[in-house]
């Protein structure tokens, strides 16, 4: 059974159409990739499936069941989600803001008990970032903070990460400590759902690659098959030439696993 399914999905804001008809499965411990030129609908994309933006049209279902019959906290506890990493503006401790993402198995007004605190210390643990549990996340790096916002999502304990832009604004070395830290998460088990501005970043790890193009998916598949000079052209509005000339895909290793 696939984990997530969405059928015929159109999505609008206001008279501009965002996502037109759009079809696909999401099938369980795999990486899936979304490449696109930015206003594509990778975001909106990955709020519909949240659940955050509904779809003019079509049917998202979760684990065998339409997303419409499900309450927030029911697709939270599912669907975990990593927003990219920014400046907080609040002094919460890396503990804090982890125990944030056992809010869906938290009843209302209820505050942690000591099974939450243990799943959001073994969640930085497994990042390999529990030293900074009673840090300030206001004082980490980039790498750090985007880390502890992974470890945030992995405390719901769900089936399903989605990222947006997990490599965002980050330096080089702490992007490979993120994909490396996403490739041990689907070796866990995780299904994730990604998206990212760097094609060699997906042809590293990722299973599918989905290309949207002006709210169109374009091409749905491996990497080998559906990163192609003229895909990536058509996509970034750019002549295959140049593409050929930035991208050398000959040179690329394949890294999923």
């Amino acid at each position: 059974m696939n984990l997530i399914t969405l059928e015929n999905i159109s999505i609008n804001y206001g008279k501009r159409t965002i996502i037109k008809d759009l079809n696909t499965a999401i099938e369980e411990k795999e990486i899936i990739a979304l490449l696109g030129a930015n206003g594509c609908g990778k975001t909106t994309l990955l709020k519909s499936i949240l659940g955050l933006v509904k779809p003019r049209s079509g049917t998202i279902t979760i684990e065998g069941k339409p997303q419409s019959q499900l309450k927030q906290e029911e697709i939270a506890k599912i669907i975990g989600y990593v927003p990219q990493a920014q400046n907080s503006h609040f002094a919460f401790t890396v503990e804090e803001v982890v125990l944030m993402g056992r809010t869906a198995h938290l009843h209302w007004a209820a505050t942690p008990k000591e099974k939450d605190r243990k799943i959001a210390h073994t969640a930085l643990e497994r990042l390999g970032v529990a030293h900074l549990l009673k840090s300030s996340i206001t004082t980490l790096s980039g790498g750090e903070r985007q880390l502890v916002l992974i470890a945030r999502a992995i405390a719901q304990q769900p089936r399903c990460l989605i990222m947006d832009e997990p490599t965002a604004s980050l330096d080089y070395g702490n992007q490979l400590r993120v994909l490396e830290q996403i490739k041990r998460l689907k070796a866990s088990g995780i299904t994730i759902i990604m998206t990212t501005h760097q094609p060699e970043h997906a042809l590293s790890i990722a299973d599918r690659l989905l290309l949207l193009h002006q709210g169109d998916l374009i091409a749905d598949g491996a990497p080998e098959t559906t990163l192609t000079t003229t895909n990536l052209a058509q996509i970034y509005n750019l002549p295959e030439s140049i593409i050929e000339q930035n991208f050398q895909f000959e040179k690329l290793q394949f890294h999923s696993a």
